[in-house]
């Protein structure tokens, strides 16, 4: 399956873990992509991802055609050094967030995944993904 989404992945527990984030286009999703870099997360793909559950486990990659490469708008295509693959462990949707949201999942490919909404553009919302990262994965004893 693809996905009209970006994917960046996060070193948690000795290995990679990502957060597959989606959002209409021009909604920020390779903005926080480029500033995620920064907080020590990793592109896998950005625009596209292809996606596909094993051991009931999703996993994520860039189409070959995108891979390494990331859109920064208002600047050009760039091309950054990428993870060919990794877990996916988290959806983000880009957008207005609740103060304190109850618990939330999104099902892809019969795998139940944490999720949660965060505004693209707030300074903190790398910082916010990778606490997220590591908080739903010791919530719910996910195995990485």
């Amino acid at each position: 399956m693809i996905r009209h989404a970006g994917l960046i992945a996060q070193r948690v527990a000795g290995r990679w873990l990502g957060v597959l984030v989606e959002g209409p286009s021009g909604a920020g999703k390779s903005d926080l992509a480029l500033r995620a870099l920064g907080q020590g997360f990793r592109l896998v793909a950005d625009d596209r991802v292809v996606l596909w559950a094993s051991g009931e486990r999703l996993f994520g990659r860039a189409p070959e055609t995108l891979q390494g490469l990331l859109e920064v708008r208002g600047l050009d295509v760039i091309r950054v050094q990428a993870l060919p693959v990794c877990e996916v462990g988290l959806v983000v949707r880009l957008g207005p967030a609740e103060r304190i949201p109850d618990p939330a999942y999104e099902d892809i490919l019969g795998v139940q995944l944490p999720a949660l909404a965060t505004p693209a553009f707030e300074e903190s919302a790398p910082a916010k993904l990778s606490r997220a990262l590591s908080s739903f994965d010791a919530a719910h004893k996910r195995r990485i």
